[in-house]
């Protein structure tokens, strides 16, 4: 057997295989059945390019970096950690980090040096599902795995172009289209996904909680509900209807910007549809009412019962490969490990498993507080690039000056965030890392080495090493990987009714034989709430995100483009990446470019309240008043707002009032 490992990449975690120096999916891991997209395939050549291979330090980041040692550096790091208020000490954490790496740095963070300030890039992706599954159901838990697009009748995609962010989950789903599952696409751009629509719907930027309460309203009001499931496994039905009934269908129906006609079509597919599956990932989550918006299609699921049998439910797709996984350790701020939140049984029994006395008891600041609220003395960053993707970048920069000491630890150089780190510690990319992570539907599987480390080390090694040089020994000597997993695997065992049963895997199987965690939660219809019912909430679009006026008359969609990664600081050089589309461009519609006297190619400026940026226009099916600009434009958030939902903490990256000016004589 050709040895195996996993993809880096997004959440759909394929399986790969080495052979003759190459990659290629393997035929029998059923996540991706032989399938791999172009940027999977191209990752050995990223073991290679723009790689940080040598501990940099200085003392201010207006000074130039000098060659240091993993050993000095992070005895200055242990240094400065003990002379610093843990509360004034952060770490921010990272989909691409392992599962092991993660625990080993929420173990220190939360568990040694005793700051609840440790949280995670999905933070900026994923948290509003994460509340919204948590209030609705109880727990953080997806309950859709991707087998079941298998037995879907109608495929419903909001806010997510998954032609282009999950290329081979896009593939099966094709492939059930072909055997006569329906896709239902809601996106205010004509995107690669929509054009597989059977029904294309598109919506008003910021209108998708009007178009599930206007779906919600003609289920009730025309029976097609499953009574039975409402009232014998969902609370607070009656004050749901009650509330819900008062909005006024035409003012819902105007706000979505759709026609009576297209909303009928999907009515009638809705109710003719005997299994329905919703995928979403930026376009809801990315918003002041992300909460709101994955609770207005749960509640969609609860009212049908379309949940918890095969090709229903509602499915959260994570973005990076790993961003489920940091979610089971305990990677957000907001919870303590293991799916345990903060309250006083959790913290007694995360402290006798640790045997530690300094564990926070309370929540600590989120990806975007810890830098809004410039409190921190000390940040440990670990592959990821908050300069680039924190929103309202201006303002991140500035705040970043006033942090004492700044830690970038990443397995590539020049990232946006290097220009204010003060200590720069490589670690392996893909290839040189060991360990298990979690895809997008809880299916755990081991990632394998596939090349030498060359004297670099995994994130938990320096993790551990600074755990040892605080003076853990004990608590941080671990061998490998797999030591790690064990203790992992004895720490699920405080989850709540034990329903994170990691501790039933076999860490050597993993490298061939998956393992999905849950697959018997939600028997007979009984969730993990007070009383094991589902959660009915009532909302409305409040329409709190920023607003266009005549000053900024267009709103500002971001997202991903299929090759590219982020800022491309693992993509942007690898030639066979860079064929269908630009780094940096902006798609604006052909009518809103005729009354700008704007044509394809132009050079324009984009500008927000907070700043700008210079992009090449592309002529494209995006609403009238919208445009879209990547994510793989590395200046995209001087326009972004600070704007946070009050519950999830994330951005509103997908809302800014932006103004556009034509660029002539290359001014």
């Amino acid at each position: 057997m050709y040895k195996q490992t996993l993809c880096a990449y997004c959440g759909v975690g394929c399986k790969l295989e080495i052979k003759d120096n190459k990659l290629k999916g393997v035929a029998e891991y059923p996540t991706n059945s032989g399938m791999a997209c172009a940027k999977g395939l191209s990752q050995l050549e990223t073991i290679e390019t723009n790689r940080l291979l040598c501990v940099k330090q200085r003392e201010s980041i207006d000074e130039e970096f000098k060659d240091s040692d993993y050993n000095q550096s992070l005895k200055y790091i242990a240094t400065k950690i003990e002379q610093t208020n843990p509360n004034k000490i952060g770490f921010y954490l990272s989909g691409q980090m392992l599962n092991e790496d993660y625990y080993v740095a929420n173990k220190l963070a939360k568990g040694f040096i005793g700051t609840a300030n440790c949280d995670t890039n999905s933070r900026t992706c994923m948290a509003s599902a994460v509340v919204g599954y948590k209030k609705s159901f109880g727990i953080d838990y997806v309950p859709v795995g991707i087998e079941d697009i298998n037995h879907c009748n109608l495929l419903i995609i909001t806010g997510a172009n998954i032609a282009e962010a999950h290329v081979v989950l896009f593939n099966k789903i094709k492939k059930a289209q072909k055997k006569g599952m329906k896709i239902v696409v809601i996106d205010p751009r004509f995107t690669s996904t929509a054009k597989r629509a059977d029904i294309y719907l598109p919506l008003k930027v910021g209108s998708d909680i009007d178009l599930f309460n206007l779906l919600s309203i003609k289920l009730i009001k025309n029976n097609k509900i499953d009574n039975n499931f409402i009232e014998n496994y969902a609370n607070d039905f009656k004050e749901y209807k009650k509330n819900i009934l008062k909005l006024n269908e035409n003012e819902l129906l105007k706000s979505t910007g759709l026609s009576d006609k297209l909303l009928e079509e999907f009515y009638n597919l809705f109710i003719e549809s005997e299994n329905i599956i919703t995928a979403w990932t930026m376009g809801l989550n990315q918003s002041i009412q992300g909460v709101d918006k994955n609770l207005s299609v749960n509640n969609l699921h609860i009212i049908t019962g379309k949940i918890n049998k095969k090709g229903n439910g509602p499915f959260s797709l994570t973005g990076q490969p790993n961003a489920m996984g940091g979610r089971e350790v305990g990677g957000l701020s907001t919870t303590l490990a293991v799916h345990l939140d903060y309250n006083d049984e959790n913290c007694k029994k995360v402290s006798t498993f640790w045997n530690t006395t300094k564990l926070p008891t309370k929540n600590g600041l989120t990806a975007f507080e810890m830098i809004e609220k410039e409190e921190l003395d000390i940040l440990i960053i670990c592959h990821t690039d908050p300069i680039y993707h924190l929103p309202n970048r201006h303002f991140v920069e500035s705040a970043f000056k006033n942090i004492d000491l700044v830690v970038e630890i990443n397995a590539y150089k020049n990232s946006q965030t290097s220009k204010f780190a003060h200590i720069l510690i490589p670690t392996v990319p893909f290839g040189g890392k060991e360990g298990t992570q979690t895809n997008m539907d809880r299916t755990l599987s081991r990632v394998v080495q596939i090349n030498s480390k060359n004297g670099i080390l995994q994130d938990w090694e320096v993790f551990a090493q600074l755990g040892i040089l605080l003076g853990y020994e004990k608590e941080f000597s671990f061998k490998n990987t797999k030591d790690i997993f064990k203790e992992y695997q004895n720490m699920s065992k405080l989850s709540h009714k034990k329903h994170l049963n990691i501790y039933e895997a076999n860490y050597n199987d993993l490298e061939t034989k998956p393992f999905r965690w849950g697959s018997k939660l939600y028997k007979d219809n009984r969730f993990f709430t007070h009383n094991q019912k589902a959660n009915l909430f009532f909302v409305e679009n409040l329409k709190k995100s920023e607003q266009t006026n005549s000053q900024y008359p267009f709103i500002l969609l971001t997202g991903r483009i299929r090759d590219q990664w982020h800022t491309g600081s693992k993509t942007a050089n690898i030639q066979s990446l860079l064929r269908d589309k630009e780094l940096e461009f902006v798609e604006i519609n052909q009518d809103d470019a005729n009354r700008l006297d704007i044509v394809d190619g132009n050079m324009i400026r984009v500008s927000s309240k907070r700043g700008g940026l210079n992009a090449k226009v592309v002529i494209s099916d995006i609403n009238i008043g919208t445009i879209f600009i990547p994510i793989s434009h590395t200046d995209i958030n001087y326009l972004t707002p600070s704007l946070l939902d009050p519950l999830s903490k994330e951005p509103d990256y997908n809302h800014s009032a932006v103004k556009i000016t034509k660029i002539t004589d290359g001014k």
